[in-house]
């Protein structure tokens, strides 16, 4: 995958109210092109003297910045507090195209949730996590959820020393199709992510999404459109990219930071909340490996895709592991 030119610093911005509420500000992050990425932070607050709401603490030594998956966007607030209840700093990216950023993309003229080179967001993350390490925090750590498991590596491998430490929560490291279907997926968005790259060469599943949602069931409230209920196209050029940024990850990426790879136990086709039904755990193990040489890979027996939105007890000892392990950090 071509490295992306690094993104200029972002100018002052004003942070604003994020629709998670009053402990949840959102910026703006101008991206080279007229692109826009947002940035949310978590603000904790304990009543003052008078019961008016607060920051609370100075800043924190490390800060974890969440980045999120395709088709979707940040809306875990109990990730936030668990990781402010050990005293870290909380950030999320909605990449360009994405969620809080899906109407600038879409205004431009592009699609939704997707880009012809996920290159490109590493500039995402570099405005990012140059707002984070402006904010006066000493530690960087990348939390990626999914495709965001995958961006997140390899921008650690292109900028050696932006990140601290990854933390990868079900990576997309390998397309989730038999053999011989992947030889031949490849082959058609190569050729298809030249001459027609907004071809449709597949839809996402709503089964996992729909699942989740309160509305059918689920524990969790999230907007349908920025995390969609129907299926979703998958356009060539995108694919084409993620594909290759796959095969550049299995050659090896050499990291020279601490790794968390985590996994449910299991993958299915049909338990959405209690298994992976949307990739393949064993792809997962059997890749982190390819990391680095600081790699460790836990598993959460009953976890969903998203483990942090697995049922409890899953999604307790998903959050535990994480952040035990953050701290354990030299």
């Amino acid at each position: 995958m071509p490295e992306a030119p690094a993104a200029p610093l972002p100018g002052p911005g004003a942070w604003r109210e994020d629709v998670l509420g009053p402990e949840f500000r959102a910026r703006t992050l101008p991206l080279p092109g007229g692109a826009e990425a947002v940035l949310v932070r978590h603000v904790p607050s304990t009543p003052a003297d008078d019961g008016t709401p607060g920051p609370r603490g100075a800043v924190a030594r490390t800060a974890v910045l969440y980045v999120h998956g395709f088709a979707d966007y940040f809306f875990h607030p109990h990730l936030a507090a668990a990781v402010a209840g050990r005293g870290l700093a909380f950030y999320a990216v909605d990449l360009r195209g994405h969620g809080r950023a899906w109407d600038a993309q879409v205004s431009a003229g592009g699609d939704p949730n997707q880009v012809r080179d996920i290159a490109v967001y590493a500039q995402d993350l570099d405005a990012a996590a140059a707002v984070v390490r402006a904010a006066g925090h000493e530690r960087l750590v990348l939390l990626g959820h999914s495709t965001g498991g995958l961006v997140a590596p390899l921008w650690a491998a292109a900028r050696p020393g932006r990140a601290d430490a990854l933390v990868l929560n079900s990576p997309w490291v390998q397309l989730n199709k038999p053999r011989p279907v992947r030889v031949a997926a490849t082959a058609l968005v190569e050729a298809l992510g030249v001459v027609a790259p907004r071809a449709v060469v597949n839809h996402l599943d709503d089964g996992y999404a729909r699942a989740l949602h309160r509305a059918h069931g689920g524990e969790w409230d999230f907007d349908a459109a920025w995390k969609p209920h129907e299926p979703f196209a998958v356009r060539a050029a995108w694919l084409r990219s993620v594909l290759r940024a796959q095969r550049r990850l299995a050659r090896g990426l050499g990291l020279r930071i601490p790794v968390l790879v985590l996994t449910s136990d299991r993958s299915t086709t049909d338990q959405h909340l209690t298994t992976d039904t949307v990739l393949d755990v064993a792809h997962m193990r059997e890749r982190a490996r390819r990391l680095g040489g600081d790699v460790t890979v836990r598993t959460v027996a009953g976890g969903t895709h998203d483990l942090a939105l697995s049922p409890r007890p899953a999604r307790d000892a998903y959050l535990a592991a994480v952040l035990d392990w953050i701290e354990a950090l030299p």
